[in-house]
């Protein structure tokens, strides 16, 4: 991360390899002062009103709809995300299949967005915390991921001009980037049994 973002400010602690899941704390870029801060947040942005039945919100793990104005607090760049990503999952039955890109050695993100010090239940035994959130942006799938999912997948940007204007851009311009990679840019390999999650 520090060779890709010139003056990054390292505030996740001491990272090695792992597997995230939702609701649970992942590394993520985004803005700090005049600069990028590589941080540790709470997968599952909240949740709209509508879709809480009780006072806990378990939070919503990906973004689709960017007309939404439960989403539109949150689409301009200050509150926009790079999530670091080297493979990720699609729930199919009995486990997940996984997705690596055609060339390893490509960096990768998902296009997020955050929010900061937000209270909420996020588990009734917890009561209410306040946690920085992330999510990320899914789209119509490639070739490879609707396969198995053939709704969605992740918004994948591998481009450093890609990244840039995820993270200055209007949403009129960076909108744009919701879209799936070309086909042929993902290759499946085996299947792990366990929930969504992504590494």
């Amino acid at each position: 991360m520090r060779q890709l973002f010139p003056g990054l400010a390292d505030r996740a602690g001491n990272l090695g390899g792992g597997t995230y899941y939702p609701d649970q704390m992942a590394p993520i870029l985004r803005h700090s002062g005049g600069g990028l801060e590589l941080v540790q947040a709470r997968w599952g942005m909240p949740s709209p009103a509508f879709a809480l039945k009780t006072k806990r919100d378990p939070g919503v793990t990906n973004v689709r709809n960017l007309t939404s104005r439960h989403w539109q607090r949150w689409l301009g760049p200050s509150h926009r995300c790079l999530v670091p990503i080297t493979s990720f999952a699609e729930p199919v039955k009995g486990g997940n299949q996984w997705f690596r890109f055609a060339d390893p050695d490509r960096p990768a993100f998902f296009a997020g967005i955050e929010t900061r010090s937000w209270r909420s239940v996020r588990k009734v035994k917890d009561g209410e915390t306040e946690d920085d959130l992330f999510a990320f942006l899914t789209c119509q799938p490639n070739a490879e991921v609707s396969e198995v999912h053939p709704k969605a997948m992740p918004v994948i940007l591998t481009e450093p001009e890609e990244w840039e204007l995820w993270l200055t851009a209007p949403i009129e311009v960076a909108k744009a980037l919701q879209r799936p990679l070309p086909d042929g840019a993902l290759l499946p390999f085996d299947t792990e049994v366990g929930r969504e999650r992504l590494t």
